[in-house]
């Protein structure tokens, strides 16, 4: 047993690494995992090889991302458990469905499709609401955040920009601290740069400790208020599913709900 380290090194460097992340030590994994410390000690060292079965089982208690569960498999020499398709893959015709049956269920509430980096795949005629307005630049590749929170977007029309600043901002630092790719270093990009627009930042107001609202001015002068529910495919085996959600901006209060019917 010893003498096994074939891909050993790497793996056991990217347990590690996860499971500093989650700050817990070798026992705490070992007992969440139902195996010995002894043995999670022996595949972050290399000198035991993991199987397939604990490999994932690891990665679960963990809570590793899948795309970041394809990357653990890989290192110890095995094969990926993710396959990776394009949205318009004859295979993906369920997941394409669904996601127009939510886009179509929310109308004519806003309600957009976004993957992993933020980008807009798909929106609901609601959602014109959300890009009225919007500089061309910001328009021919868009990306979420960037409407929300650069200038030439949504930001001077949000009354409560520096809370939902905060707001989003705080989510994508937590989404930077769960990937362990190249994806992470394209997201902290993302991150310093939407940091980097005007606005501030404030402790978010919330509605009666419930949710942080969107407060956004519309172009006629009225003032509505969201709430954003994200919905996502919670057993899916493949990565572009996995990785899609579909955000629901939800009337807030009465007088946002009669202006959109």
């Amino acid at each position: 047993m010893a003498g096994v380290h074939t891909h050993g090194g790497s793996f056991g460097a990217m347990l590690r690494r996860w499971r500093h992340r989650r700050r817990l030590s070798q026992l705490d994994l070992a007992v969440e995992a139902g195996v010995s410390a002894r043995h999670v000690s022996f595949v972050e060292t290399g000198r035991s090889a993991p199987s397939r079965a604990m490999v994932l089982r690891l990665a679960g208690v963990l809570d590793i991302p899948e795309r970041e569960r394809n990357r653990l498999l890989i290192a110890a020499g095995l094969a990926p458990a993710y396959a990776e398709r394009s949205l318009d893959a004859p295979e993906m015709a369920a997941v394409r469905a669904g996601v127009q049956r939510v886009l179509d269920a929310y109308d004519p509430y806003p309600c957009v499709v976004v993957d992993s980096g933020w980008w807009i795949l798909q929106a609901n005629p609601g959602a014109t609401l959300l890009l009225d307005g919007v500089a061309a630049h910001l328009l021919a590749r868009p990306n979420a955040l960037r409407i929300a929170l650069h200038p030439d977007g949504l930001a001077p029309r949000i009354a409560n920009l520096a809370e939902w600043r905060t707001h989003l901002t705080e989510r994508l630092r937590r989404e930077v601290a769960v990937v362990d790719s190249e994806r992470s270093a394209e997201l902290a990009g993302l991150l310093a740069e939407i940091e980097s627009f005007p606005g501030g930042f404030a402790d978010t107001a919330d509605l009666g400790g419930v949710a942080v609202p969107l407060e956004l001015q519309t172009t006629d002068g009225r003032l509505l208020r969201f709430l954003s529910m994200v919905t996502t495919f919670g057993t899916a085996l493949d990565l572009t599913a996995a990785e899609l959600s579909i955000e629901a901006f939800l009337p807030a209060d009465e007088a946002t709900a009669a202006a959109l019917r």
